[in-house]
């Protein structure tokens, strides 16, 4: 009860604070400061956030300039719940993992932790701003803060893997289209249930409301597990959770789903070079797209709020301000081929993967591309 109190004075005090100019009148912020530093114990960290706050942050696409932090144990607390797009540093291997952090020290960090009682969050805030970040956050009332104020927690893949090894009940959902996305490749025992249809297949639902649910699509640059997760959470089910990573972290965790085999990648046509080296020439990739999409891996390498607006069909999103810290990740089995806008970004992705992992078979697309609503495209060569 003590923590309970403690809580949800907390959020009360920073949610009065955050309210700033919409604050009823400057004494009442005034009030709304002295109750939080009454509430805050001495060694928490200076700045402190509320869950609406967080939840600004914590949707899909994954926004740049932000990091959410869990700084709880991985196995133990991560895993079984967390954040949505939250990744985790565990406080006690803040050190070890410093390089996890983001480059640019103005980047938004918010850490958490399991509530009003646990420092971890407090402790790993004030190691990042010892290393010069300048835009940290704490959430003290954490993750169970987070579920008791209605939004939606995510597990991750491992722990989705050890749920599936161990027979717990569940229904796993794939929020992807079925023909071009679930019929290559899905995690085994999901059903098939896309966003775009929920309404017309929500039959497909148990009929239990506390049945466990578990939605996922094609990882962090994907919001179509969150919002299907979000309908079914309307409708009255409750126990709901989303896997953030999705289908991608799957593969490369696991190898290919249930599917994949069955949809084997065309042969691909002969990829013709481009006039830059390294480049592939737009009309081979006109037939490649047209003929043989599944023969190599398309990789976007915008920001994802440019992905959102359009991108080829099958491609996934790896902006390639991120690429180096992914470079492992790249799938090995078929040809990649970047590509952006203007044949810049393309290019350095291209650039990267020979110097990082030069085993890779990669291109890149040096043309003016621009996506229209439709879904159609124009291409126009360098």
């Amino acid at each position: 009860m003590k923590k309970h109190l403690l809580a949800s004075a907390v959020v009360a005090a920073l949610a009065l604070i955050q309210a700033g100019p919409l604050a009823t009148d400057a004494a009442a912020a005034e009030k709304a400061t002295e109750n939080a530093a009454e509430v805050a114990r001495a060694d928490w960290y200076h700045t402190l956030v509320d869950a609406a706050f967080v939840a600004q942050h914590a949707v899909l696409p994954k926004p740049e300039g932000v990091l959410i932090i869990d700084a709880r144990p991985s196995t133990r607390k991560y895993d079984p719940g967390h954040i949505p797009t939250a990744i985790n540093i565990p406080d006690t291997q803040f050190d070890k993992h410093i390089d996890r952090l983001p480059q640019d020290k103005n980047t938004l960090l918010i850490f958490y932790c399991d509530g009003v009682e646990c420092m971890l969050s407090h402790k790993s805030a004030f190691k990042a701003e010892k290393l010069g970040y300048t835009q940290v956050r704490v959430y003290p009332a954490g993750y169970p803060d987070w579920l008791a104020s209605g939004h939606i927690g995510a597990i991750s893949v491992p722990y989705l893997k050890k749920l599936m090894d161990e027979g717990a009940p569940m229904t796993l959902i794939d929020s992807r289209p079925k023909e071009r996305k679930y019929d290559k490749g899905h995690i085994p025992g999901a059903i098939s249930l896309p966003d775009s249809q929920f309404d017309k297949l929500v039959d497909r639902l148990p009929a239990d409301k506390a049945s466990p649910l578990y939605f996922y699509c094609e990882g962090l640059s994907c919001k179509l597990s969150s919002d299907s997760a979000a309908r079914a959470v309307k409708l009255g089910y409750t126990n709901v959770k989303v896997v953030p990573e999705g289908y991608p972290e799957w593969v490369r965790l696991y190898g290919a789903g249930e599917g994949a085999h069955a949809a084997a990648a065309p042969t691909a046509p002969s990829i013709g070079a481009g006039k830059e080296s390294g480049s592939i020439a737009v009309a081979s990739l006109e037939t490649i797209l047209k003929e043989a999409p599944g023969s190599v891996h398309l990789i976007d390498v915008r920001d994802p709020n440019e992905f959102a607006t359009g991108s080829f069909p099958g491609a996934i999103n790896e902006p390639v301000s991120k690429l180096e810290d992914r470079i492992d990740a790249l799938p090995i089995d078929k040809p990649i081929v970047f590509f952006c806008g203007a044949g810049g970004r393309s290019g350095e992705a291209h650039d990267m993967a020979k110097l990082y992992k030069p085993a890779l078979v990669t291109y890149f697309v040096n043309a003016d591309i621009k996506w229209k609503s439709d879904g159609s495209y124009t291409i126009t060569e360098k």
